[in-house]
């Protein structure tokens, strides 16, 4: 496995993959590699022959008053996990390598990227587009695999790739989870033990939403008022929103379309923000 961190090093790497036939996969990760971004390698292995996993904390999705600093980097680590799980490159630029002096060029994805987290996290969906867009552009993947937990990160990707005709096939893993249906996430090791079991109330919230939409229910404001219920069960449970979208656009939704909607939440739990999802 190779360790690379500039785009120049990058493409010389990818272009001696195709000379050879091979086919490129793309895992976008920044770091801190738990089993679900294991997952997204082990996927992206199925899909092509040669995968190049991204590690880039990257600052522009971080607003001034989040985690940037402090957000958890374990490259040694996350190295020896990507070489157990066959990865076959990792690119680990930093900043400077990756944004040119003076840097002012955007992607940003407007309407699909404004609610959910895109209301309480402004810019947020600017810096993700942007800098998977560098990626593409750099990487010249046939196949990208994200998490879905990350939804509408998903759907602002999926959109970019469709407008800007990037020919990248983008799939969506299912959402890897802990042993308690907490879904696996970087920030999970700032909760306190207290905390991680409290966190269980929002894989509740969602299983008994896919309940009432399996038993026949479509009005939203049921399916959102029986989730926020379980939520409540936990006081120190600080909820940010509860909504059901559609799973394309992101827009809010009055009515169940099974096959189409999906619940999202996002929530604090002590100084740590969790998001969750189901599609129903």
């Amino acid at each position: 496995m190779q360790v690379v961190q500039t785009i120049t090093e990058l493409r010389a790497a990818v272009a001696q993959a195709r000379a050879a036939g091979k086919s490129v996969g793309l895992v976008p990760t920044m770091g801190c590699l738990h089993a679900g971004h294991l997952a997204l390698v082990t996927r992206a292995r199925q899909e092509a022959a040669y995968t190049v996993v991204s590690i880039f904390v990257n600052p522009t999705q971080f607003g001034p008053n989040e985690d940037f600093t402090r957000y958890p980097r374990t490259f040694e680590a996350d190295r020896a996990a990507c070489e157990s799980a066959g990865a076959d490159l990792i690119f680990a630029p930093t900043p400077a390598d990756f944004y040119p002096a003076g840097a002012s060029t955007w992607v940003d994805v407007e309407g699909i990227s404004t609610g959910l987290c895109g209301q309480f996290r402004p810019g947020h969906f600017r810096g993700v587009a942007t800098v998977v867009a560098m990626l593409f552009n750099a990487v010249q993947a046939d196949v990208a695999i994200f998490g879905q937990k990350d939804l509408q990160q998903l759907a602002v990707i999926r959109r970019m790739v469709r407008d800007l005709h990037f020919p990248v096939r983008i799939i969506a893993h299912e959402t890897v989870r802990e042993s308690n249906g907490v879904a696996m996430s970087s920030r999970n090791r700032y909760l306190s033990p207290e905390d991680f079991q409290r966190a269980t109330a929002i894989p509740a919230a969602l299983v008994e939403a896919r309940r009432l939409v399996a038993a026949g229910t479509t009005d939203t404001a049921l399916v959102r008022a029986a989730a926020q219920a379980c939520l409540a069960r936990e006081p120190a449970i600080r909820l940010q929103y509860i909504e059901l979208v559609d799973q394309e656009t992101m827009a809010p939704v009055t009515q169940v379309t099974p096959g189409r909607c999906a619940l999202a939440i996002a929530c604090h739990l002590g100084n740590t923000r969790l998001i969750d999802n189901t599609l129903l």
